[in-house]
């Protein structure tokens, strides 16, 4: 990848409940850049390895589905910026997003040789894109730590329950607060301690505390920083 296709790669990484989908959608906009989950793909993942019966321990069979995952992310607007996840084919934006799919997805996603095959399905997505926004939990530390610009958002647990438990009820999954919390407090345990692609902030990334903070104030900073730095 170019310098100039490194300077207009942005790399948003932050736990679960930081706000970092929506404010990278955000970011995306404004910019006008192509806007990544790759939360997206690995919970698409993971639902394949539901439908197909396959035990969350048996990491090679895992390993073999994903070297072969039939995958798009496809803009469903002309600002590229609201995302279809499509799996075989088949649109499964909100199948994933299903409370079933979120207590499995730490399983598959901490292995190391599905991370390698979605890391470099990532890198070939970003590669002849001018401009784009890149979101989820290693982006800045490996899959583009040469990136343009970085950033690395959080928010207190307490927040960060809180909008969990909002999303979901919107979504209509009638989930208690309680199990919200013990879900993100072993997603937190999980992805920082992985021994591939671990949660954790690159020593270059610009940091930012959403707590208490607007989406519209986050989005703000992000863009100030992306300017300041071009």
């Amino acid at each position: 990848m170019g310098f100039f296709k490194r300077a207009r790669a942005i790399a948003i990484d932050g736990p679960a409940g930081s706000g970092k989908s929506t404010v990278s959608r955000l970011v995306a906009e404004r910019l006008g850049y192509a806007y990544i989950d790759t939360g997206a793909m690995y919970r698409a993942l993971t639902l394949k390895v539901m439908r197909n019966n396959i035990d969350l321990a048996s990491e090679e069979e895992i390993i073999k589905l994903s070297a072969t995952l039939d995958l798009k992310l496809l803009p469903s607007d002309e600002k590229r910026t609201t995302i279809r996840v499509m799996l075989d084919g088949e649109d499964v934006s909100e199948a994933i997003r299903r409370m079933e799919v979120t207590r499995n997805v730490k399983h598959v996603a901490k292995i190391r040789g599905v991370r390698a095959n979605l890391v470099d399905l990532q890198r070939k997505m970003v590669k002849d894109m001018n401009g784009s926004v890149m979101e989820g939990r290693d982006i800045g530390t490996v899959v583009l730590p040469d990136a343009g610009h970085k950033v690395y958002i959080d928010a207190s647990f307490e927040e960060r329950v809180e909008r969990r438990l909002a999303e979901l009820h919107v979504k209509g999954n009638p989930v208690s607060r309680q199990e919200v919390e013990e879900d993100l407090k072993q997603r937190d345990h999980s992805d920082k301690t992985r021994k591939i692609g671990p949660l954790k902030k690159a020593k270059d990334a610009f940091f930012i505390d959403t707590s208490g903070l607007s989406i519209d104030q986050v989005v703000t900073k992000i863009i100030r920083y992306v300017e300041e730095k071009r």
